[in-house]
């Protein structure tokens, strides 16, 4: 009889979408546990992502399907996640236990790339997902300012340094090594030395995602980081300006041409709000960077406002994310970084169907 029942349960289950993957809980496998006692059943959904947009929605969706059955009087719905990994063989070599690498780039500087960077990091880690954060910009790496990390990393028994732990996020910069006063000036295959260090010298341990925060610009960081391992894709950071936009497109052709996927367009300092008044002011102008994601067809992954507290929390070192949680400012980061990791999981389901079809033929 109780078999019945959980028959009976992934029938009605099959009603429940996921509206991102666009196939139903039960054909994606993410029903893992189904126990039954009298009037009572409990499920167990594993998602894709711990920061999964339409979490509460599934969850719900998946109580009343199960209520409508006339036998069950009471429901309870687990919901736990899996990360599901991109990375290939050539990179295993150098992150073993990384399961994705995120780049966050922009065509130009001074669109707040750092800030939006950081900011996802320690969203993605709010939801539980294991998170590392690596500061490519070597010319101004800003990732120890933001986080507020003043030690450097160590060096680990089997001579890989050891990333330094703030809020939960494991952290790599070159900000670390260089005194404040100090510049950088690198020609290419420093630049390539460097970024081999970072991904395959530092004990990154096992993560889900990997969070790059890319220098400005098209160049020797770009290449060596596409070249080096096979990226989940990339964030492309712009405001909405015209001036950051067309350079913003070229970032976008030059992932294109190098084979990265881009995971989605964040509009920065979207917009201003009055903090006397509530009145909305379109500082660097209205809707650009989703009007371009859409010529592109490329995702929009939302908008950030231009934020007095993002821009003070920042410099003392503890992110809106952490700092405010409940904020309009921090719930627009954790919107994109939901945004984001569904666009991922996206990226990484479709593959795992396009495998099974191939297998089924």
């Amino acid at each position: 009889m109780e078999e019945a029942e959980k028959v009976a349960i992934l029938g009605v289950l099959k009603s429940v979408q996921d509206p991102d993957l666009r196939r139903d809980i039960v054909s994606l496998g993410f029903v893992k546990d189904i126990k039954v006692c009298g009037a009572a059943a409990s499920v167990t959904i594993e998602l894709t992502t711990p920061a999964c947009p339409v979490k509460d929605q599934l969850k719900e969706q998946a109580r009343q399907a199960i209520l409508s059955l006339p036998q069950f009087e009471q429901v309870d719905v687990h919901m736990t996640a899996q990360v599901r990994s991109t990375m290939n063989q050539k990179a295993a070599a150098l992150l073993p236990e990384v399961k994705n690498v995120v780049p966050v780039a922009s065509g130009k500087g001074g669109v707040g790339k750092s800030t939006v960077s950081a900011n996802l990091a320690l969203a993605l880690a709010r939801t539980g997902a294991s998170v590392g954060l690596m500061d490519a910009d070597v010319y101004g790496p800003s990732i120890p300012t933001l986080m507020g990390i003043a030690e450097q990393p160590v060096m680990g028994p089997n001579k890989q340094m050891i990333p330094v732990n703030r809020y939960g996020v494991k952290v790599i910069s070159m900000g670390f090594f260089l005194p404040q006063e100090k510049a950088v000036i690198w020609r290419g295959p420093m630049l390539d030395k460097m970024i081999s260090q970072f991904l395959g010298g530092v004990q990154w341990g096992s993560l889900d995602y990997l969070i790059i925060d890319l220098p400005p610009g098209t160049g020797d960081i770009q290449l060596s980081l596409c070249q080096k391992i096979s990226l989940t894709g990339a964030v492309v950071v712009s405001t909405p300006q015209d001036v950051a936009l067309n350079v913003a497109q070229k970032a976008i052709a030059m992932f294109n041409q190098l084979n990265c996927p881009i995971l989605g367009m964040v509009e920065n300092m979207s917009y201003y709000t009055c903090p006397h008044c509530g009145e909305r002011d379109d500082i660097f102008g209205s809707g650009g960077t989703r009007r371009l994601a859409d010529q592109l067809e490329t995702p929009y992954l939302g908008e950030i406002p231009l934020s007095t507290s993002i821009r003070v929390q920042s410099d003392e070192g503890k992110p809106i994310v952490l700092a405010d949680p409940e904020s309009q400012q921090a719930e627009a980061f954790q919107s994109v970084a939901e945004n984001m990791a569904a666009q991922i999981s996206i990226r990484n389901m479709s593959g795992q169907v396009e495998q099974e079809i191939q297998i089924s033929f």
